[in-house]
């Protein structure tokens, strides 16, 4: 599988301030790539280049399989649809009229409209004025008019901004569906764990500019580690008794962690801490969760 995306030592400079630090993509095609990280950690900056909105201080672009560059542009980004922060709209239109001014400026047929309109469930209120839209339903429209002229390829900047549950919900089941049913490649930025957890098949993390992590979700699932804790009465003797053993055990904050044990074998261990007089005061299991693994990429307290 080729890559939708790809860029090389990417950055970003405004005045002495790097907002992005040769970062290094590679979003795979038919994949929902979630671009993870807390507020202005270069998330925003970094789609604006790969959309030839903002110029890059340094590094290149690829996409669609072509190197970005002033005279390419256009073509390129008639392949890509995209929502970066809050959607344009006229308000004194209603949503059909919106479309059909896109449609006009994109050369997409009209006929689209009614199409992308079912897509994002705005079929029964394309008539109804913008200004009337909930929020919700502004950001639907917005990514109709992403999705007219079928693109390989969404660039989406944290759609689900100000929706409700249900409206998050529904946007979260769409994005998912986009690369089964239509082919698509989808790049969606949050900074809610949470939210890509449930939607993207790959990862990238930011934090501060620079890259940290970039893989598939299992992968970032991987690195959540599991333990057992016990804890003793006398945590020095037990970790004796249990390293005689061949357990590979450590001390940390009042505790011995094990690792994860099979339950033969974990109770083999306890019962030679009860033979040794040693009293067992409490066994957990622990593993260390999503937000642990984010809160130690990006060194930010996770949002859910």
């Amino acid at each position: 599988m080729s890559d939708m995306i790809m860029t090389a030592g990417l950055c970003k400079q405004y005045g002495k301030t790097l907002r992005v630090k040769d970062v290094d993509l590679a979003v795979p095609e038919g994949s929902v790539y979630g671009f993870l990280g807390p507020n202005g950690a270069g998330k925003s900056t970094t789609m604006k280049m790969i959309l030839g909105l903002v110029r890059p201080t340094g590094g290149s672009i690829t996409v669609c399989g072509q190197k970005l560059c002033s005279r390419n542009r256009l073509s390129i980004l008639k392949q890509v649809g995209s929502l970066i922060e809050s959607p344009s709209y006229y308000g004194h239109l209603t949503g059909m009229e919106n479309l059909r001014i896109v449609s006009t400026l994109k050369g997409v047929p009209q006929k689209e409209i009614a199409r992308v309109l079912r897509l994002v469930r705005l079929d029964r209120q394309g008539g109804k004025k913008v200004s009337q839209y909930s929020l919700g339903m502004k950001q639907r429209l917005g990514l109709a008019c992403a999705l007219l002229g079928h693109p390989k390829l969404l660039i989406l900047d944290e759609p689900t901004n100000g929706l409700d549950p249900a409206g998050i919900q529904e946007m979260r089941e769409l994005i998912r569906s986009l690369p089964k049913q239509y082919g698509m490649t989808v790049m969606v930025s949050s900074h809610m764990l949470s939210e890509i957890d449930q939607m993207a098949t790959s990862v990238g993390v930011i934090r501060k500019g620079e890259l940290v992590f970039q893989g598939g979700m299992a992968a970032l699932h991987e690195k959540s580690s599991h333990h057992i804790a016990v804890r003793t009465f006398d945590n020095e003797a037990a970790f004796h008794v249990l390293t005689e053993q061949g357990v590979a055990c450590e001390i940390q904050q009042n505790v011995l962690l094990l690792p994860a044990l099979r339950d033969e074998r974990l109770a083999g261990c306890l019962k030679s801490l009860f033979e040794k007089g040693i009293d067992i005061v409490r066994v957990e299991d622990r593993r260390k969760s999503l937000e642990d693994i984010f809160l130690e990429l990006t060194g930010t307290a996770v949002s859910l």
